[in-house]
């Protein structure tokens, strides 16, 4: 029987070109006004030598790295994604799925200064992989994620769990995707037990937004 893991890797093989057409075509507000200024801020930040993007989608990352000097590699699970990716830009780009990052099947280099995970850890269980990606960190290096604010989106049901997501309201062929709601103490305890310890944690927000747009996390 199909799991919501297999749902989601799923959903990301069918909506991969309705993905690259949102995100090049800027229909994403949240992404325009303040999430995507806040990952590359977060980066730059650090002033790291090389970078590995873990889910790395279409690219549009690497390529803004790229254009500041920065050595920037990629990994996504998705064919078309990758594919996109590396049309765009000079990046390396590695396909492999999580599980097979977890378990160390595929090289996608060591060593890095800096791992960033932009909306992109949306499994329910990112212990292995996070553990993984602990050994790929040079001595001082840390790992950057930006992910959902749980208290932005978790309603009145604020335990972990799997949520769906529409897409309603974005153009184009989309299935639901289904992904892994956890509170703010489980990011944090994940992060504990994959061998991390929060140096910063931080919740990018519009002047005009009640709310943050994501919460963002520095772990070393």
């Amino acid at each position: 029987m199909p799991t919501p893991d297999d749902a989601l890797l799923h959903s990301w093989q069918h909506n991969a070109q309705a993905w690259i057409d949102a995100v090049r075509g800027g229909a994403i507000e949240s992404r325009l006004q303040v999430t995507d200024q806040a990952i590359l801020l977060a980066i730059l930040g650090r002033q790291p030598g090389r970078v590995l993007d873990l889910g790395c989608g279409e690219g549009w990352l690497l390529r803004a790295l790229a254009d500041r000097g920065i050595e920037a590699t990629g990994v996504d699970g998705d064919a078309a994604l990758v594919e996109a990716s590396r049309a765009a830009g000079s990046a390396p780009v590695h396909q492999a799925s999580y599980v097979q990052l977890a378990e160390g099947e595929v090289d996608i280099g060591s060593d890095y200064d800096l791992i960033c995970a932009n909306f992109a850890l949306l499994q329910q269980d990112i212990i292995p992989l996070l553990a993984a990606m602990k050994a790929l960190l040079a001595p001082e290096g840390v790992l950057v994620i930006q992910t959902l604010h749980p208290w932005s989106v978790a309603g009145a049901d604020y335990q972990d769990g799997w949520r769906e997501e529409s897409f309603a309201g974005f153009a184009g062929d989309w299935r639901p995707m289904p992904w892994y709601f956890r509170t703010l103490t489980s990011w944090l305890n994940a992060l504990e037990m994959s061998g991390f310890r929060l140096l910063s944690l931080h919740e990018p927000q519009h002047p005009q937004s009640p709310v943050p747009q994501s919460l963002l996390m520095v772990a070393g």
